[in-house]
């Protein structure tokens, strides 16, 4: 069966004055259709990139994908022209931002800007456009949605923007939606709002999603997998429970030491990965996380460790002591 979308060796530069930035670093992997993908890391790893090449959308110059393919149903994205492309998003892949007010026109209605998505993708006139615009405003929990499509971003509260960009995200019924950080703006009664309603939409239509945020706790209530990333390369990847119970590369386990939890007795301090990541201009040769890592020896710094399958189906990681990790770990039951 082919996967909703499956990304091979995938690469992408930026050319700047002061070098190349290794934005993305060989990423592999699938999706299936109907299924919830977190993407995990720290700021500046690649996730945003990423998901901007998916949909073409790096910014050239200084941005290029240099390699790879992108092949959603079998096609691959990167060998369509602009206008095909152009068709593709909206319709096919949607994709919302952590800042819907960068997003969303402030000088056009919140209503205008859905209903000429839904003109430009669907055949449909105006009256049919506007309507189908208060159904799904409506669909995302704004009350009186006939009467707001008449308003102004800037006269939504920062959740209501973010579920108007959610909106016109599902307006052509994609089949995967890609939401990058949608609520790290929004404070935590609200996000909490969005991420139920992102997975009450995600059962009700069966879209694929690709959430992408730096924060742990959200994809280990939504996401059926995880890929985690560092210095533009995805380190481990696996089912939820593999990356919360079985976690086999130190990155990802200093990332879940960072996290509070609720059986932690009085005055437990919080882990935190020392150092700082690397340089995306110069790349070190052998593992990226070697310079943080406690685990490093000779052959982490001179040669760089495979993404590979361990421990059985659906858990991959990139380092060479995995199995040293497996060994001490005592969370694998």
């Amino acid at each position: 069966m082919t996967p909703l979308i499956e990304i091979k060796n995938l690469k992408t530069r930026f050319f700047t004055s002061d070098g190349v930035v290794k934005a993305v670093n060989d990423v592999s992997y699938k999706m299936e259709s109907g299924e919830i993908l977190g993407v995990v890391g720290e700021s500046g790893c690649g996730k945003s990139v990423h998901s901007l090449s998916i949909m073409r959308l790096v910014p050239d110059p200084p941005g290029k994908i240099t390699d790879g393919e992108i092949l959603f149903e079998g096609k691959d994205l990167l060998k369509l022209s602009e206008a095909e492309m152009r068709k593709m998003r909206g319709s096919e892949i949607a994709m919302i931002f952590q800042d819907p007010m960068t997003s969303l026109n402030p000088v056009f209605t919140v209503g205008y800007q859905i209903v000429e998505a839904l003109r430009l993708h669907n055949d449909m006139t105006k009256e049919e456009a506007r309507a189908r615009a208060g159904e799904l405003l409506s669909l995302v929990g704004i009350p009186g949605a006939e009467q707001r499509l008449d308003d102004y971003p800037h006269q939504f509260s920062g959740g209501m923007r973010q579920r108007a960009m959610i909106a016109m995200g599902l307006s052509c019924n994609p089949k995967l939606l890609i939401a990058d950080e949608p609520t790290t703006a929004l404070d935590v009664t609200i996000q909490a709002q969005i991420i139920d309603l992102v997975k009450k939409l995600q059962k009700e239509l069966g879209m694929a999603i690709m959430w992408i945020t730096h924060d742990l706790g959200v994809v280990a209530e939504m996401a059926d997998r995880i890929n985690v990333m560092y210095a533009g390369s995805i380190i481990e990847s696996g089912t939820v429970r593999n990356i919360y119970k079985k976690t086999r590369h130190p990155y990802t386990m200093g990332l879940l030491g960072s996290l509070p939890r609720l059986d932690d007795p009085p005055g437990t301090a919080l882990a935190s990965v020392p150092g700082l990541p690397p340089d995306l201009l110069a790349l070190p040769e052998g593992c990226a996380f070697a310079a943080r890592c406690g685990y490093k020896t000779e052959k982490c710094l001179q040669e760089k460790p495979p993404l590979i399958e361990i421990e059985g189906y659906d858990h991959a990681v990139a380092c060479w002591h995995w199995e040293e990790i497996a060994g001490i770990k005592q969370n694998d039951k």
